[in-house]
């Protein structure tokens, strides 16, 4: 049985094959075309996923879309209705697009399957729909390593639904409780990136990054006044503060009131309010993320927990919820927004639909391989596809790929690591990742200003070797995906003066915190990833000799990709991204290009070729 899964048409569109109930292929389509959070019809996807399985269209049982359209029209029709007449503006402006594009999408997915693959397969009988968090708890669910398991999805808004709670038991998925738009944690986090100048539905990784810069000084106004949280985690917004019901902002002239002035403008210096703000509204995420998961666990008696949707990103509510100990075992998708919708919208239809009997991956860690799912490049192929771009290379065996990468990153060199299959999901995992000493004080400022184009509060992940974190972080559990933040070990901090305890704000970002000072955040924390050698064995094997080299297990990852742009996919998009910074060093399957060695003419201007949003 080849289920298509896909997700397209809001932002980041992707496609996902699942064949007899496993994740085969998966992949953004931004990846390909280049454009960040791209949501036209995921046509490259597609392609790449068929052509990894070796089959045809005619091949493909169901073709599954991740959501309902008529029932997010309803909501937006009963949603302007209700506000009537305000919002007259913004309901002119959207009515045409759902009238010419998303109210018939039946059709215009029909018409893209035929541009496709041409009109010798009626699809009308194989396309089928989901809904959104039934997508989301699915994703969530059927990967998971667990028999059965508490499914908790919390986004900005799918149809209705913003927050599912669902109970999985084998093949089969029960939603029992839903919160209904417009009451969304996701659009309240939201709403506070767009009051803070940041961009919706790409800035609010900004926010998680800024706020142990601040203090949650405004957290119990925002109890008081914007959202209502009952004992069991639900909750509801006053609407008086907000414009996304009826207008084209996210808040409105009462919402400036509350936090005495207008939002900052783009781009503009950050203040100590932007910091205030950013703990605060990270504090009523987590103690919303936390009540919910003792509601749940209180009503289902789960000892499994697993998440999806966009509020799991947050991986700061994450490790928090993980120290709680609410449940035995956490695990979260790691495409966890839209785009894993797709995967949702695959397995929902194999087991929900089909009924097909589901077997948990025992011997693995999860359904998802590692979510190295994307493309990946033969030797051959990489070796043309460079000297084509360009690039000058040197060709070396496995082993001395691993000890002279991990020699260079000794010797503080800024890596482009290039491997195997690409992520999917918003993280690099070690397949599409720039790495860095994590000992080095000056990693973090060098690679936010020099190589990722993008504000020098930005904190960085670390990957260490499974067998190792717990001897480095305050955490013993598989976290291969970057979804758990940690703190850094006690013994493995670095004690601050009188003088730099005194420091408020952006000022905190100088001082060295640790032993790994380029992913310790200002408040002793790290976004963790753990590196298994079952899943990625090239990656383990550099960590680890890189361990023999310094005594330490740890290094810088960060994606392969400047502000602006998505991951970079092919070999050329990581050479044209060694040409645009200052990346040192490539390494491309087994191929390592030095900086030093390249044409001069091919240098990228990477600010003006994009828009750095």
């Amino acid at each position: 049985m080849k289920i298509l899964g896909i997700s397209a048409y809001y932002h980041d569109s992707a496609a996902c094959l699942v064949v007899d109930g496993e994740v085969v292929a998966a992949a953004q389509e931004e990846r390909f075309t280049r454009k960040k959070h791209d949501q036209a019809f995921p046509s490259n996807a597609i392609t790449y996923c068929l052509d990894y399985a070796g089959i045809k269209a005619h091949d493909i049982d169901y073709v599954v879309f991740y959501d309902k359209p008529f029932l997010k029209f309803e909501r937006l029709l009963e949603t302007y209705l209700a506000y009537a007449p305000l919002g007259f503006k913004s309901f002119s402006t959207a009515l045409p697009i759902w009238l010419k594009d998303k109210l018939f999408q039946k059709s215009v997915l029909t018409s893209a399957l035929i541009d496709l693959w041409g009109k010798d397969i009626d699809w009308s009988e194989r396309l089928l729909f989901s809904e959104h968090h039934l997508s989301h708890a699915a994703s969530a669910f059927f990967p998971s390593p667990f028999e059965e398991a508490a499914v908790l999805t919390m986004d900005g808004v799918g149809e209705w639904t913003t927050t599912s709670l669902a109970v999985g038991k084998g093949s089969d998925l029960q939603v029992f409780k839903e919160i209904h738009f417009p009451h969304s944690l996701g659009l309240l986090y939201s709403a506070i990136t767009y009051y803070t100048g940041f961009k919706v539905n790409s800035g609010e990784y900004k926010i998680m990054g800024l706020a142990p810069y601040g203090e949650p000084k405004y957290a119990q106004l925002m109890k008081d006044h914007l959202i209502d949280i009952k004992e069991d985690g639900s909750f509801a917004l006053d609407m008086s503060y907000f414009n996304y019901c009826t207008g084209l902002t996210m808040t409105n002239q009462k919402f400036d009131n509350l936090f005495g002035g207008p939002r900052r403008q783009d781009e503009s210096l950050l203040t100590q309010r932007e910091m205030d703000l950013a703990a605060s509204i990270q504090a009523v995420t987590e103690e919303v993320v936390i009540k919910l998961a003792k509601g749940i666990q209180k009503s289902t008696g789960m000892k499994n927990l697993c998440l999806a949707g966009g509020v799991a990103l947050n991986c700061v509510a994450n490790g928090k919820l993980l120290r709680e100990k609410i449940f035995e075992n956490i695990w979260i998708q790691p495409a966890a927004g839209d785009a894993g919708g797709a995967i949702g919208a695959a397995l929902g239809a194999y087991y929900l639909m089909l009924k097909q009997p589901r077997v948990v991956n025992k011997g693995l860690q999860d359904g998802m391989q590692g979510s190295y799912l994307g493309p990946e490049y033969e030797q051959r192929d990489i070796e043309k596809r460079l000297t084509a771009a360009g690039a000058k290379f040197t060709t070396y065996s496995a082993d001395e790929v691993t000890q002279l990468t991990a020699q260079a990153l000794a010797d503080g060199k800024a890596i482009g690591w290039h491997q195997g299959r690409m992520e999917f999901g918003p993280r690099s995992l070690g397949g599409r990742s720039i790495l860095a000493d994590a000992r080095s004080p000056s990693a973090q400022k060098l690679l936010n200003l020099k190589v990722k184009y993008r504000e020098s509060f930005r904190p960085f992940a670390p990957s260490v070797l499974r067998e190792d974190v717990a001897e480095w972080f305050d955490i013993n559990e598989d976290s291969p995906y970057m979804l758990l933040v940690a703190d850094v070990k006690a013994d493995k901090r670095l004690t601050m003066s009188a003088e730099q305890s005194q420091l408020f704000g952006i000022d905190k970002l100088n001082v060295p915190r640790s032993a790994i000072p380029a992913v310790t955040h200002v408040d002793y924390s790290a976004r963790v990833q753990t590196v298994h050698a079952k899943t990625n064995s090239k990656y383990h094997a550099l960590i680890s000799r890189f361990k023999e080299l310094t005594g330490c297990p740890v290094i810088v990852n960060t994606s392969f990709n400047v502000r602006g742009e998505p991951i970079v996919c092919t070999p050329e998009d990581a050479f044209r991204c060694l040409m645009g910074t200052e990346i040192e060093f490539l390494v491309v399957g087994n191929s390592i290009l030095l900086k030093e060695d390249q044409d001069p003419a091919l240098k990228v201007d990477y600010k003006d070729a994009y828009d750095l949003d």
